[in-house]
């Protein structure tokens, strides 16, 4: 079946085009009732649907939002992909999400291909240092919103960022473990090369020093690289470094301190797996609080990131500028973690390991 037109849609009202164009964007003021029923009936009987990305482009008016996520594989992002889609549907946007497995070749590529779509705004979730892959678009006139990275010195004057602070985060997970009394705390993590990565290893350094404990004396794993082992393997970079850390059990740490959730419960596993049992021979603390957490036997203490409340703000932030209703230049938007104390973490540190 052919694609109904504006033209179509014109004939059959008995009006111009123009006129219909005007219906379509809002611009009635001096239309009579009569034209504009006629229109609304030959739209309902020719089933027409206006080509959002052309009428964005005309009025400059942000309708659909991209989202780029590392994968909704890991189920913090599919969580926050929902939560942007409830956000923007809530304003009268759509959603257009794609996965970049954390590769900013693909990045680049979805970020260009929306924009050739028609798509002026999109929530780019990206932990790299730099922005560049993508200043061409941005300096073209797209409206960047940065999730899971705090704004850096280099980045374009209009791109807001949205995130937490990753350090706080770090040190409340890390001192938590400490207030516990345990004195061997690990760190792990496939990779600490990316911003938010670092800023969670700064935090755990942070306290451990705070504590008046030597970092370098504290077992840390960062054994598989992230270009080979992203989101969805992470519950297996976990499970190795359970592995790895517990292969001379007189120098296991007595806790530990994952990147992220599925990091932990892949090294809950991995305990398991040794014969060890979580929360009473070795603690674990996680990061994102994803609903896997607290359905895990025992449940896992983690830093909780206020997704829902994110969210809005990236969306706002997007359609906001989306829209030109804001002129003002790019901002962080920096929020603080929570910690969520459940099963997984021991008040004493075990005496004993089988």
């Amino acid at each position: 079946m052919a694609r109904v037109t504006i033209q179509h849609v014109a004939q059959a009202a008995g009006v111009s085009p123009s006129t219909v164009s005007n219906f379509l964007n809002d611009r009635q003021g001096r239309m009579v009732a009569a034209t504009r029923a006629r229109i609304e009936a030959a739209i309902a009987e020719l089933g027409y649907r206006p080509n959002r990305a052309a009428r964005q482009l005309r009025n400059g008016k942000t309708q659909t939002v991209g989202l780029v996520v590392p994968s909704v594989g890991n189920p913090f992002w599919g969580a926050f992909a929902h939560e942007v889609e409830v956000a923007a549907l809530a304003l009268g946007c759509s959603v257009l999400l794609c996965n970049s497995e954390r590769d900013p070749e693909r990045e680049r590529r979805y970020v260009e291909e929306l924009w050739e779509d028609g798509v002026r705004s999109i929530i780019l979730c990206t932990s790299l240092p730099s922005l560049d892959h993508v200043s061409h678009v941005i300096e073209e006139g797209l409206r960047l919103v940065t999730f899971d990275r705090p704004a850096q010195p280099n980045d374009p004057q209009s791109v807001v960022s949205i995130s937490i602070d990753n350090n706080v985060g770090g040190q409340v997970a890390t001192a938590h473990l400490l207030e516990l009394g345990h004195t061997s705390i690990a760190f792990v993590s496939g990779s600490i090369r990316s911003v938010n990565r670092s800023a969670r290893y700064r935090g755990y350094c942070d306290a451990l020093e705070a504590a008046g404990l030597s970092v370098t004396d504290m077992p840390q794993w960062t054994g598989m690289d992230a270009s080979h082992f992203g989101d969805v393997e992470a519950a297996e970079v976990g499970r190795a470094a359970a592995r790895d850390l517990f292969a001379d059990p007189t120098n296991a740490p007595t806790a530990v301190v994952a990147i992220n959730d599925m990091t932990a419960l892949g090294f809950c596993r991995g305990l398991r797996d040794l014969g060890l049992k979580v929360g009473r021979d070795v603690s674990v603390i996680g990061f994102d609080d994803i609903i896997l957490a607290d359905l895990y036997d025992p449940p896992l203490t983690s830093v909780r990131q206020p997704i829902t409340r994110m969210a809005q703000l990236a969306v706002s932030e997007a359609i906001e500028r989306g829209s030109n209703e804001s002129t003002d230049p790019g901002s962080s938007v920096l929020l603080r973690p929570e910690l969520v104390v459940r099963e997984s973490t021991e008040h004493v540190p075990s005496a004993a390991r089988p």
